[in-house]
């Protein structure tokens, strides 16, 4: 699917945002400032959480609720060994909330969890993305 604003990427994240359950997992990929920050707003505002930002410097962000989100980015965690990113003790939360994990490649696989796939890449106008979900009927 094509994306041509950062509005209409956060109104993706909305539309996922309301057919995921607890204990749902996904995994972000993309390069810098493909939107995967925006697609988890739309996420977080669908499940009623307003003022998502990236939680690039403190890893890991928890916003609480009947619906809870926790965004990580693991991105600062690429070359570390696996021991950061266990102690963030995501298998504990899982099943209590939705996960959305940005650069989790080689990360994700660690839990024993099945997870949805989003690929987002940078299209051939400014403002375009290419968006590839795997697993999510939308």
């Amino acid at each position: 699917m094509i994306i041509h604003s950062v509005g209409e990427m956060e109104e993706l994240g909305y539309s996922m945002g309301q057919k995921l359950q607890l204990g749902d997992l996904l995994l972000l990929q993309g390069e810098l400032g493909a939107g995967k920050t925006a697609l988890t707003r739309g996420i977080g505002r669908a499940l009623g959480h307003s003022e998502i930002t990236s939680p690039t410097f403190v890893i890991a962000k928890i916003y609480a609720g009947s619906k809870p989100l926790v965004h990580v980015d693991a991105y600062r965690l690429q070359g570390q060994p696996f021991g950061s990113f266990d102690d963030l003790d995501l298998e504990s939360r899982i099943p209590r909330s939705i996960t959305v994990i940005e650069w989790g490649e080689g990360f994700i696989e660690r839990l024993d969890t099945p997870f949805y796939t989003v690929r987002i890449a940078h299209g051939e106008k400014e403002n375009e993305r290419v968006v590839e979900i795997q697993g999510l009927e939308l």
